[in-house]
């Protein structure tokens, strides 16, 4: 067969760490350490993006080879590949860690698509690297099937992320305390291979900065700049000039993606600053979630349950208090703080702009007008009385009739009967306010409701939805895996033969374990 071609820039523009593999350990003066996969017993293909396969130029039929699952599960290596490690630390819930780094993920390379776009290759869950402190670098098959579907579910909504190439069982099994009660038990294990331009994050560059390593800092953002932002062109140093642009660039892109994320409902659930892309993509898939019922506190993260650092309503001022980290970190490369201080201000400026246009759309407006901000609130205000699902609301909003907008169809988005018939009244006053903004604009009821269907979606993938998917694979039946990631291409417009996957959350799963809420056991 012919392999394809890999250009390891990473490996060859930044320092690397002279030892292979070995215990972990701190390593400094080095961006990266060339690691070795740990060889998996049986691996076998559960799925493949057929998207990310044509991204890459990889004929579909290459991933029913035996060959294929071993290489994207560790056992074997295209000719090219250059298995490694990136050091890296972060800020971790606010507080800094030190040196993190790729615990259980391994760079294959950077594979270079038909169309000359390049790509890193990373597999999660391969084993054992310098940066896995007490762990193993394996990964369990609940959450590598969550990273894999959701990684592509947010491509297909619009936002953001890195891709999903493959997910492959291993044939081994993994031992985690998946609620950290004492109580480890095995489970299948699963190797995610992601893809991205790279995988730098802000914790790429605060590392460096933190050990007055300025030499490296300052050859990480010249790479970062010739592999994500082309359009700086190909340079071996960059003024400061680009720099300053640069950044400004990284917050615009940051800002962009938390109005999506808005859009959505989607949560995070673990905004650490080593879990932030310099790109300004959704990256590190862990205890994630979409909101159900509309509620501004919800974070699906267990680990943060008492001070919901990183909740729903509180990503945007999350994610500038991160780019204020990466600010401090790259502050030895500037003459002054000035050009700093302008791309936090640009990140506030692009946030307010785009979630102001991702909102309008939503709501089926023309335009932003004055008073749509106080519309706003009070929309939310109603879905958080009433405990109303916000996915199942913003879609139904989208087809009622404006001549007479009834409060009953909105029936299916209420999730408890009390506090529907205390938030009926103030659901149908806020209707009246809607039809009233909605005829100040020109567009046709067509135009309108084309609007929010290209903006609201009908489908995300929920939790419990993924946790069925998982439960069925578990026991050997990967159907569920393959009929979400049908339905997850299209979530803007789901065929009716896939109407039950736009239910509201069943009652049952509001406590089951992976329904609602999640630990960063994986």
């Amino acid at each position: 067969m012919s392999f394809p071609r890999f250009d390891n820039s990473f490996l060859r523009e930044l320092p690397g760490e002279a030892m292979t593999d070995g215990p972990p350990r701190q390593v400094e003066g080095a961006a990266w350490s060339r690691v070795t996969p740990t060889p998996v017993a049986d691996p076998q293909v559960v799925a493949v993006s057929a998207e990310v396969m044509s991204l890459l130029g990889l004929p579909a039929r290459m991933a029913d080879d035996p060959a294929f699952a071993r290489v994207f599960a560790g056992n074997a290596l295209w000719p090219g590949m250059e298995p490694h490690a990136a050091n890296y630390g972060g800020h971790q819930f606010g507080h800094w860690a030190g040196q993190l780094g790729d615990g259980r993920a391994i760079g294959l390379g950077a594979m270079i698509a038909p169309d000359g776009q390049r790509f890193e290759l990373q597999l999660k869950g391969a084993g054992r690297t310098p940066y896995s402190r007490g762990a193993d670098g394996r990964a369990v098959l609940r959450s590598s099937v969550r990273e894999f579907l959701c990684s592509e579910a947010m491509h297909h909504l619009g936002v953001p992320t890195t891709r999903a190439l493959s997910l492959v069982r291993t044939g081994d099994q993994v031992v985690r305390d998946m609620f950290y009660d004492g109580h480890p038990a095995a489970e299948p294990g699963a190797i995610v291979c992601r893809v991205a331009p790279t995988f730098l994050r802000f914790g790429s560059f605060e590392l460096p900065s933190s050990r007055n390593d300025v030499d490296l800092l300052r050859a990480l953002v010249h790479h970062a700049i010739r592999q994500g932002f082309a359009h700086y062109g190909v340079e071996d140093t960059y003024p400061e000039s680009t720099l300053a642009s640069w950044f400004r660039e990284v917050c615009e892109r940051t800002a962009t993606l938390m109005a999506h994320w808005m859009r959505v409902g989607f949560v995070h659930g673990v905004m650490n600053t080593d879990n932030m892309s310099i790109l300004g993509l959704t990256i590190d898939y862990g205890p994630y979630g979409w909101i159900d019922n509309f509620d501004p506190d919800w974070t699906p993260n267990t680990t943060d349950r008492q001070h919901r650092r990183y909740r729903y309503g509180q990503q945007p001022q999350v994610a500038y208090w991160n780019l204020q980290r990466l600010a401090q970190a790259l502050a030895p490369l500037f003459h002054g703080v000035e050009a700093l201080q302008e791309g936090l201000a640009a990140y506030v400026t692009r946030f307010q702009a785009d979630h102001a246009a991702f909102t309008t759309a939503k709501l089926g407006l023309a335009r932003w007008r004055e008073g749509d901000e106080a519309l706003v609130e009070s929309l939310h205000e109603v879905l958080v009385a009433g405990e109303m699902d916000m996915t199942l609301f913003y879609r139904a909003l989208g087809d009622i009739c404006l001549q007479t907008p009834q409060s009953d169809a909105f029936a299916h988005t209420f999730y408890d009967d009390a506090r529907r018939q205390s938030a009926e009244p103030l659901l149908v006053d806020w209707l009246g306010r809607y039809v009233a903004r909605v005829a100040q604009d020109d567009a046709s009821v067509a135009e309108r409701t084309a609007l929010m269907h290209a903006a609201n979606p009908a489908f995300v993938l929920r939790n419990y939805l993924a946790q069925q998917a998982i439960d069925k694979a578990t026991e050997g039946d990967d159907s569920g895996i393959h009929d979400l990631m049908r339905v997850l291409r299209t979530p803007y417009d789901v065929a009716p033969e896939d109407a039950h996957y736009l239910a509201r959350r069943p009652d049952w799963a509001r406590v089951k374990a992976g329904c609602s809420m999640l630990s960063c056991s994986s």
